[in-house]
């Protein structure tokens, strides 16, 4: 373990994954941070019986916003964000060690791969992905309500090994954070200014739909890769048209 190193997870009615997390997380930095929005299972009592922190923000449907809260509870120089569904291979474990060792100025990307449904996914929308989760601590901060994305400036490198992402386990929890992030996207992009119209949002969803059948090669996974590609379709026009019901709400 790293005492350099904070680990950051956040939580909500995590039970199922939360010990796995934690002592995932442990084996590489000696404070593992939570950060909950009010679990009302056993999150919260097994995080602390496993020597994670835990500190509590209340959710209103910023997930950048609860990472920038983090911040603000890490002490150590360099910050890792994992999700609680999220797990660290071995040569990744080494990779994170070596990089905070060095102690260089830089933040690190990581190479994601995704098993949902009891399938390991390699195209279309759970192809895997790059995604940046190791920062020096005072160099990194958060924008977008959902589907947030790091602001740093630090050189941008890669780390070996991967994330284990063990995401959807049934088509309840997919469709519940279907409704949850078209929501939210919708909300931020109507703050913002954005402006849309049917027509638009339905060329943005056929696209999306082709980019993840043939671009992405989504129909290479099966009938999961083609279902997926489907309810891209539909999550797509699916924020676009509560985007428009916005402004329409505006208008009237």
């Amino acid at each position: 373990m790293n005492n350099n190193l904070t680990v950051v997870v956040l939580t909500k009615n995590e039970e199922k994954n939360i010990v796995a997390v934690v002592q995932n997380a442990k084996k590489v930095a000696a404070e593992v941070l939570i950060v909950d929005s009010g679990s009302t299972d056993k999150t919260v009592q097994l995080a602390e019986e496993n020597g994670a922190k835990v500190v509590y923000r209340a959710w209103d449907n910023d997930f950048a916003a609860q990472r920038n809260f983090a911040l603000q509870h890490v002490e150590t120089e360099w910050v890792l964000y994992l999700d609680a569904d999220e797990r660290m291979n071995d040569e990744l474990l080494a990779s994170v060690k070596n990089a905070v060792g060095n102690d260089k100025t830089c933040q690190y990307s990581i190479k994601r791969k995704s098993v949902a449904f009891g399938q390991e996914f390699n195209y279309g929308v759970l192809k895997p992905d790059f995604v940046p989760r190791l920062f020096k601590t005072k160099n990194v901060h958060w924008v977008n309500k959902v589907h947030e994305k790091p602001m740093c400036k630090d050189e941008l490198k890669v780390l070996g090994g991967y994330i284990e992402h063990y995401t959807y386990t049934g088509w309840q929890q997919y469709f519940n954070k279907f409704n949850q992030y078209t929501t939210i996207w919708a909300q931020n992009a109507y703050e913002n200014g954005k402006k849309v119209g049917y027509f638009t949002a339905y060329g943005h969803a056929f696209f999306s739909f082709i980019q993840m059948l043939l671009l992405k090669k989504g129909i290479l996974d099966g009938r999961l890769g083609i279902t997926l590609s489907v309810y891209h379709f539909m999550y797509t026009l699916t924020k676009y048209i509560k985007l428009i019901d916005l402004q329409r709400g505006k208008e009237k």
